[in-house]
């Protein structure tokens, strides 16, 4: 029993017995400092010292820049950028995919990937009047006369009356010999013209380019958008001068005519026209021969 009194005063003498801290110069042994301390003390001291080293530590990690110089952390304008560049990707995704179904669109027509309609002299009014005819809604003749007339004029016809109005003329991209005509039975809608490698290939109105690329069957394809709904197409080609989005003028160089693509037989310029997403016959509007 006297033991297990005696270990507590023991522990408590060594905590609360005092000693002396001496700082002496070394070479006179004069006393500078000296400092009374208790084990207590040194403990309560130190608990104190490591607590307020702690805080501060936190106080500049969470308040001050500091911290963007320690691993792991990243600084505010930083995180802003991610954000905004985040939002940028998504919209870049978006506008990105709707060019893909634009572009596939252009080249299924282009490789003639379309579903066929049946329909009189690819008049497209010949095929509504049919869908008018299932719902019962016969003309009279007189009505019928007028559709006929109509649907001949429209059929010949590249461009509106407000269209002529403003004198649009098509130019010739190149001149040559036509070595196959168009043939919208054979599915050929287009005209070849045979002409030497490397011939200018010209634009045949102002227009904007909305494809540029290389395709497997055809080599190197540009094609044209211009005004009332009209465009051109230009296949086979050995270069191409310009790229999409950009301007062009009637008469510009926008390729060099050559004899690219596993279709072609020979340098020739490959030649389509479409207006309102049908095709046309180049013929009845350009003269290709020199």
């Amino acid at each position: 029993m006297k033991g297990k009194k005696t270990k507590p005063k023991k522990i408590r003498r060594k905590l609360l017995d005092k000693y002396r801290l001496l700082i002496l110069n070394e070479q006179t042994f004069e006393e500078r400092f000296s400092f009374q301390l208790t084990r207590l003390n040194v403990f309560v001291f130190g608990s104190l010292l490591a607590s307020f080293l702690i805080a501060l530590t936190y106080l500049l990690i969470a308040y001050t820049p500091l911290r963007e110089y320690i691993p792991g952390y990243s600084s505010t304008a930083l995180k802003k950028q991610a954000t905004e560049l985040n939002y940028k990707t998504d919209s870049l995704q978006q506008v990105i995919a709707m060019n893909e179904l634009y572009f596939s669109s252009i080249k299924k027509v282009l490789k003639g990937d379309v579903s066929a309609v049946d329909f009189n002299k690819d008049s497209i009014i010949e095929a509504v009047r049919l869908e008018v005819n299932e719902i019962d809604l016969i003309p009279n003749a007189e009505d019928s006369l007028l559709r006929e007339k109509v649907d001949k004029e429209d059929k010949y016809n590249l461009f509106e009356s407000a269209t002529t109005a403003t004198n649009f003329v098509l130019f010739p991209p190149v001149n040559g010999h036509i070595s196959e005509v168009y043939n919208a039975k054979e599915k050929h809608y287009a005209v070849d013209i045979i002409v030497e490698k490397d011939t200018p290939v010209k634009a045949t109105a102002d227009g904007i380019v909305i494809f540029s690329e290389w395709t497997a069957n055809t080599g190197y394809v540009i094609i044209l958008e211009h005004s009332y709904g009209l465009i051109s197409v230009y296949k086979h080609n050995a270069t191409l001068t310009k790229s999409q989005g950009d301007l062009v003028k009637a008469g510009e160089v926008i390729a060099m005519a050559g004899n690219t693509g596993e279709l072609s037989t020979g340098p020739h310029l490959h030649f389509e026209l479409w207006n309102d997403g049908y095709p046309i016959n180049p013929t009845n509007f350009i003269d290709f021969n020199k």
